[in-house]
């Protein structure tokens, strides 16, 4: 079961519907390693200092700026963190515009606004206003520790909430030589167009999104399944986990991030047998009253000689 990224709330003017942000996309691609070659075994990409060639513990990576070739500027975690926005679960709509007016370069990730309990009215309401109007919401959201701009879309029975690129991410198509000018100009002919015109229409089908696949995905998977079959093709790693020294303060530092926007069912783990606790506490207990007994042994003899002396 889908987990949501956080459940807050969806308002625009005084009317507020709690929801859940929800993804809307699901990764398909086919991971790879890279192996050496000559035993198969995993290559591992270390952190190292460009001058002296050493490792460098995470403890000791900061985050800079290069502002100049060669000149760097640290960026703190509280720089980082006095410029992230406040972390809240809101979609705030501020405007409506028409659907058509948002050029799709613009479009960049969806995710699945899902109504949270008793709230099916509101969401109703503004996804079928939506749908008669045809408007979209243009709003503002904060995923994670990022503040993006959005647009809040009908799509059949869900509210779809479309990330979108702000215009400075986008290249200008004009940057480009691009051909432009009357048809005359390229020398197409009215029959060259009409021509065109009737192929396309030909051509022309409901779009039926189910009908298309990543066939070069299938195509791999299913050589890599050949290959997986073949005996002597395959190599078994053991790779003992890298050993990482910020593990615990990577852990800490995410789950403060994300404690107000992520909800998830942790289960706490069993506990052990006390009676399978005793006998080794016991153990070692004895061990160490054994080794612990010469030792008596020779101080009591040291003092005797002393005294004797």
């Amino acid at each position: 079961m889908a987990r949501p990224i956080w459940s807050g709330s969806l308002s625009f003017g005084l009317l507020n519907i709690p929801v859940s942000l929800m993804s809307g996309e699901r990764r398909t691609d086919l991971s790879f390693r890279m192996l050496d070659s000559r035993d198969k075994k995993p290559i591992r990409f270390e952190r190292v200092n460009a001058d002296t060639g050493e490792e460098v513990p995470w403890k000791e990576i900061v985050k800079a700026f290069e502002y100049d070739k060669g000149s760097y500027v640290v960026i703190e975690k509280e720089d980082i963190a006095s410029a992230a926005p406040e972390s809240h679960e809101s979609v705030d709509v501020e405007a409506f515009v028409d659907a058509g007016s948002i050029g799709t370069r613009f479009f960049e990730k969806p995710y699945v606004l899902v109504p949270g309990k008793k709230a099916e009215k509101g969401y109703v309401l503004l996804r079928e206003t939506l749908k008669q109007t045809g408007k979209v919401g243009i709003a503002r959201v904060v995923i994670r520790t990022r503040e993006y701009l959005c647009a809040v879309l009908p799509e059949d029975d869900a509210l779809i909430l479309m990330l979108l690129r702000y215009p400075q991410e986008l290249v200008e198509p004009g940057d480009y030589k691009l051909p432009s000018g009357a048809l005359s100009s390229y020398r197409i002919a009215d029959k060259e167009v009409q021509m065109a015109t009737q192929l396309v229409e030909s051509m022309s089908a409901e779009w039926a999104p189910d009908g298309y696949h990543d066939e070069f995905r299938e195509r791999l998977a299913a050589i890599i399944q050949k290959r997986i079959k073949d005996k002597g093709a395959t190599a078994k790693v053991t790779e003992d986990a890298p050993h990482r020294e910020d593990a615990a303060t990577n852990v800490v530092d995410f789950v403060s991030l994300l404690q107000q926007s992520l909800q998830t069912n942790k289960r706490t783990p069993a506990k052990s047998a006390p009676a399978a606790k005793t006998p080794v506490k016991k153990a070692a207990a004895k061990k160490t009253a054994t080794r612990k007994t010469p030792a008596k042994k020779a101080a009591k003899k040291k003092t005797a000689v002393r005294k004797a002396s």
